[in-house]
């Protein structure tokens, strides 16, 4: 477990922020942003804060010995440390689905061991091992400072969800960095919005979600599989891309640049766009760590095509222990072959390829979301076949379109896509200064900073008197 949201929005964060501005120096900043950080991952586990401690250190000192020393003893120090790390990630993640994978295959009762999974695990074990594996490249410098590796690994804003960030990217404001006022501000901003998308847009798609998916099968039909399969689209995406924008303004106010993760997905007119603006971190890493060390697309096109299958079986692995999330890789995988080798996709109008792309992917989310391979088929089934409209199978879908739901849906249809560039525009707008702007832009930066505070003053109160608060990605 982590902090609660209202201990972490009204105690934690505040604590930490304030200490943060009284501290003078930089090395103790970073020292307080550490245990900071060990303090967030340890409140309801503490032996797996002990794990990441031990996963830095290990890394730490691996990435040293790949510094130096003759060819062949750092390529195999950098085999011991991609063995050891994807080791530790299988036996936390995926020995009760090879167990229970084993027991139905050879008919066997070997008792499945029960490990809790740490959460954000696999976003700590790819960013240790980027590091290790730029170290070996020669991209960055094997850090000498334990510290600076520790804070790269358990940063507290992006520790257990992501962004995935690569060490080269915040190397040097890890050792020296500075923040403004409106530095600060612009960071506030961005992630009380971040706030808002997941606590008030995710939070009711996912009870829709939820109460459909959860529902029994006979009950479903075409209209409720279809509003659980929209309310899972919006909800995962409300949900991860809140989370991101969370922690990119948090890295700010604290005088880190994260990389954006989300593009407008949504927006895309093919498979292959959505995956270059889908979980950008992701993606980015499996293309530089796993594609191109596999040959690519350099070596002919049937080893290109397993490539990227190896990927994406792999993509849908580092989603989850369940064969669901494998089946959704593989799924997005074929999809992407198909556009890539047969052309009549990439002549489709726009509007016909955004409509196609969002078809794609809420049906592959439908995969996602399932607890089984049998109800994911099935509930896929219901959404083009469910012509079953009987009044328990009409109540359990009429009883989803409340009016919180509704607007929230609307919402949630107006902000997965940029309208005319307006959002791009809005944070162009504000990099550029508040005091350069004109009267028109002062008077609209002023109004969404007031909104945004306006807007964390409501998710208090939803979280308050809500206790449904799930993040998605903590799992993973």
């Amino acid at each position: 477990m982590v902090f609660s949201s209202l201990i972490f929005l009204c105690i934690f964060l505040p604590a930490v922020f304030v200490l943060y501005g009284i501290i003078p120096s930089l090395k103790a900043r970073n020292i307080l942003l550490m245990l900071a950080s060990l303090i967030f991952y340890a409140y309801g586990e503490p032996i797996y804060a002990l794990l990441m401690i031990g996963s830095s250190l290990f890394n730490y000192f691996f990435a040293l010995l790949v510094a130096e020393g003759t060819d062949r003893k750092r390529k195999t120090c950098l085999v011991i440390a991609l063995i050891v790390n994807l080791g530790l990630l299988c036996v936390f993640k995926y020995t009760g689905l090879l167990v229970n994978s084993f027991n139905q295959v050879f008919g066997t009762q070997v008792p499945d061991p029960g490990i809790v999974l740490p959460i954000g695990i696999s976003f700590f074990t790819f960013q240790a091992l980027s590091y290790v594996i730029d170290v070996y490249r020669g991209n960055v410098r094997a850090q000498h400072n334990f510290l600076y590796v520790q804070l790269y690994i358990a940063f507290f804003p992006q520790l257990i969800a992501g962004p995935i960030v690569r060490y080269s990217d915040i190397e040097k404001e890890i050792e020296n960095r500075s923040r403004d006022m409106e530095m600060i501000a612009l960071g506030m901003r961005r992630f009380l919005c971040g706030l808002g998308k997941k606590v008030l847009i995710a939070n009711a798609m996912g009870q829709a979600a939820d109460a459909i998916f959860n529902a029994p099968e006979g009950s479903i039909n075409l209209l409720s599989a279809w509003i659980g399969a929209i309310a899972y689209l919006f909800q995962i995406y409300y949900d991860f891309s809140g989370y991101s924008d969370m922690a990119i303004g948090l890295g700010q106010m604290f005088g880190f640049h994260f990389r954006e993760n989300f593009q407008y997905p949504y927006g895309a007119f093919s498979i292959q766009e959505f995956w270059r603006r889908w979980h950008i971190s992701l993606s980015t890493w499996f293309k530089e760590y796993l594609y191109i060390p596999l040959g690519g697309n350099r070596k002919g096109r049937p080893r290109t095509v397993l490539n990227k299958m190896i990927v994406f079986v792999c993509t849908g692995f580092w989603h989850g222990a369940n064969w669901t999330f494998v089946l959704w890789g593989i799924y997005h995988g074929l999809f992407l072959l198909f556009e890539e080798y047969v052309p009549v996709v990439r002549r489709f109008p726009r509007w016909l390829g955004r409509i196609y792309a969002l078809l794609v992917v809420c049906v592959g989310f439908v995969l996602f979301r399932a607890d089984s391979l049998g109800q994911g088929v099935r509930m896929i089934g219901k959404m083009f076949g469910g012509y079953s409209f009987t009044s328990a199978s009409m109540s359990l879908a009429v009883s989803q379109l409340t009016p919180w739901f509704l607007v929230m849906l609307v919402l949630a249809i107006l902000g997965c896509a940029p309208v005319h560039g307006l959002a791009d525009r809005i944070r162009s707008q504000a990099k550029s200064g508040l005091w350069s702007l004109d009267r028109k832009g002062q008077a609209l930066q002023i109004g969404l900073y007031c909104g945004a505070f306006l807007l964390l003053a409501f998710c208090i109160l939803r979280l308050s008197g809500n206790g449904y608060n799930p993040f998605i990605y903590f799992k993973f």
